[in-house]
């Protein structure tokens, strides 16, 4: 059966439902505001009427928006927002070991397999190499703000299970295994939310999210851990502070690095 979301799960109607819910969500629409009528909607983005209808039809599924008989279409959202998760990006490491003892993770998925080739590479493992796949929506106040994947070679997996993983922080994991992890590598990008994703972080098919790719090493220089992370940018967020440094003609920008204390994730 087909609900209201998917209703406006593709092409225009997404498009238009996006937009809409973009403007409710940042304040650019208050509570009480009334919205302009079908038929201008549909000549403002260049769309049919039962496209708008789709669209606004999603959006008083999910209380942003109320068909009142007389009164037009009223604002009604956003509602109290679930509190956003901050990271400093200079010190993002230790703030997502952290997270990992504030927030609950729900395991979607758990496997053994051959690594993909691009997890392979980054943890330079040999040909035929297997890793386990856990996939994990991690919650904070039961609501989901990220979605991670995880590969770890097999060797070390086989010390802890698939209900140790559904309980217990992976980095806590790894060195009750004996890994001494030493660094990582990771990068930020952006994606967008494929439908299996979406329906995992209450989001729409199409929405954009942070992505976080992160390699961890042990002391050897062995690749441990390969994370594909992405999380709703409404409820996580990067932050960085900077300091002005260098002599005057050749100043620049440098991250300010605050220690922070914290377990394994």
């Amino acid at each position: 059966m087909q609900t209201a979301r998917s209703a406006a799960e593709g092409g225009k109607a997404q498009r238009v439902y996006l937009l809409l819910r973009d403007e409710i969500t940042r304040g650019d629409m208050p509570p009480g505001a009334v919205l302009p009528g079908e038929m201008r909607l549909a000549d403002q983005h260049g769309v049919s009427r039962v496209t708008i209808r789709r669209a606004l039809e999603v959006l008083a599924h999910e209380g942003l928006i109320e068909r009142r008989a007389g009164s037009g279409t009223v604002v009604t959202g956003p509602g109290p927002k679930p509190e956003a998760i901050a990271a400093d990006f200079a010190t993002l490491m230790p703030q997502l070991v952290q997270m990992g003892q504030q927030t609950t993770a729900r395991l979607l998925a758990y496997a053994y397999a051959f690594a993909p080739a691009p997890v392979a590479e980054a943890l330079h493992l040999p040909d035929g190499g297997r890793v386990q796949r856990a996939v994990r929506v991690r919650l904070m106040n039961g609501a989901p703000f990220s979605h991670l994947t995880t590969h770890v070679p097999e060797d070390i997996a086989q010390n802890f299970s698939e209900t140790d993983l559904a309980s217990t922080p992976l980095f806590r994991l790894l060195e009750r295994s004996g890994v001494q992890v030493d660094h990582a590598s990771q990068s930020i990008s952006a994606s967008l939310a494929t439908p299996d994703v979406a329906e995992a972080l209450d989001v729409s098919v199409g929405a954009a999210l942070i992505a976080l790719t992160r390699v961890v090493f042990d002391a050897s220089g062995r690749g441990v851990e390969h994370l594909s992370a992405l999380y709703r940018p409404d409820r996580f967020r990067l932050d960085m502070v900077l300091n002005r440094v260098g002599k005057q003609g050749a100043r620049q920008w440098a991250p300010v690095i605050v220690p922070m204390t914290g377990g394994a994730e």
